[in-house]
């Protein structure tokens, strides 16, 4: 008997049967796979922030702004599925192993199309990113197998990601007056499989992994920022010239990076999780944090055209230059505002403070100095957040938790 179970212990080893995990589970936190998921999509984020960096140095802002989120929706895309299916499902055995690695191969195929994507050539994204989503539809068919509860959403998650992938691939033909609308329509189609598959029956999740997963991916890919700025004022002062103003500017990017990472960690995620009743509440949360990962890659980016208009390096004005790096910190600003404060905050100066800072981060796109200030603007609403809690978090109610109906403390994995 004991060699029996000695026997079936090392098979638990190679494979366990996928189903759905606890949504209570004690002691929930990031596996070293999904750390390794993570690090290796920030590759993808990076090779997005230079593509945009590029472009607004060139100045072909508006190509740029639209070939960024058209690319970093595939990265965000790939990395949100995988993150709430681990949540709901992982096993941590053999099989998920290798199907997980496949799905990174994916997601470092896709950064390695990201510069021909910004030249118009989506071959290599699209193949990366389906090769992404048939991994994500081989985890779901085995969940189908071996999760009796969750068979019919796991189904139909299978056959809506497969479809959508074909779809994908079709789109690779069409005549470049069709590229956009059908990108759009097909971004719709992808947002809409989770809802369609979940309507019935929830697949669980848990809420501190879930916010943990959305927290660490934030400080990556604000690190991201942090490296790519540094790399330029790096070539700037092997130059020779500028140092003082270089300096300066460094100094500000640390400051407003520093304050848009306390701005964002000042409110616990998990408690508006743990407060979600309805799948609309989970799915904006979720959704939401597009406009947050990609505004604070887009921030990194907007640091390098501030260090090429301070050496004379870029061909893009000052109001353009400036406004590379305002306008993502606004936008940061009213999407964390969104998902972790809301306007019916009871903590009042804190609920007024993000969105009044967002609308001068932008009128400081019109100064002489609009990094500095917006550096600036930034650590005094951490000031404000500090000052105004004393030092505790403040839960807050917002809008995507107004008029739900009661129920399990479920979601979906979107």
């Amino acid at each position: 008997m004991a060699e029996s179970s000695e026997r079936r212990n090392r098979l638990r080893v190679w494979y366990r049967p996928m189903t759905m995990r606890d949504s209570g589970e004690g002691h929930r936190v990031a596996t070293p796979l999904e750390l390794l998921f993570d690090l290796c999509f920030v590759v993808a984020v990076a090779q997005a922030a230079a593509g945009l960096h590029h472009a607004i140095a060139e100045n072909h802002i508006g190509h740029g702004v639209l070939s960024f989120g058209m690319v970093f929706f595939a990265i965000w895309w790939g990395w949100l599925n995988f993150s709430w299916f681990a949540s709901s499902f992982d096993t941590d055995d053999v099989p998920y192993r290798l199907v997980t690695l496949v799905q990174i191969a994916g997601g470092l195929t896709v950064a390695a199309g990201v510069s021909s994507a910004f030249e118009g050539d989506f071959a290599i994204v699209v193949a990366g990113y389906v090769l992404m989503r048939l991994a994500m539809v081989v985890q779901w068919l085995r969940a189908a197998r071996t999760d009796p509860e969750c068979r019919p959403a796991a189904v139909r998650y299978a056959i809506g990601i497969t479809i959508v992938q074909i779809l994908w691939v079709v789109r690779l033909g069409l005549p470049e007056s069709l590229a956009l609308p059908s990108f759009f329509l097909l971004l719709i189609a992808e947002l809409a499989v989770p809802v369609i598959a979940e309507r019935k029956r929830w697949t669980g999740w848990h809420p501190h992994h879930i916010a943990e997963r959305y927290g660490l991916f934030t400080i990556i890919v604000l690190g991201e920022s942090i490296l790519g700025a540094t790399t330029a004022v790096k070539e700037g002062l092997d130059e020779g010239k500028h140092t003082g103003s270089l300096i300066s500017l460094a100094a500000a990017g640390l400051v407003l990076v520093f304050s848009l990472w306390w701005l964002y960690f000042d409110q616990p995620g998990h408690v508006r999780l743990e407060k979600a009743k309805s799948l609309f509440t989970v799915a904006s949360w979720g959704y939401g944090h597009y406009l947050i990962f990609a505004s604070a890659a887009a921030l990194g980016a907007g640091l390098e055209v501030a260090v090429d208009y301070d050496t004379h390096t870029g061909h893009v004005a000052s109001l353009p230059a400036a406004m590379a790096t305002t306008v993502p910190v606004a936008i940061y600003l009213l999407s964390v505002w969104l998902m972790h404060i809301g306007p019916t905050n009871e903590c009042r100066p804190i609920a007024i403070g993000f969105p009044v800072t967002a609308v001068l981060v932008l009128a400081a796109s019109f100064t002489l100095a609009p990094i500095h200030i917006t550096a600036g603007l930034a650590a005094a609403l951490v000031v404000l957040t500090v000052v105004a809690t004393h030092g505790e978090p403040v839960p807050g109610e917002g809008p995507i938790d107004a008029g739900q109906s009661p129920g399990a403390k479920k979601g979906t994995p979107l």
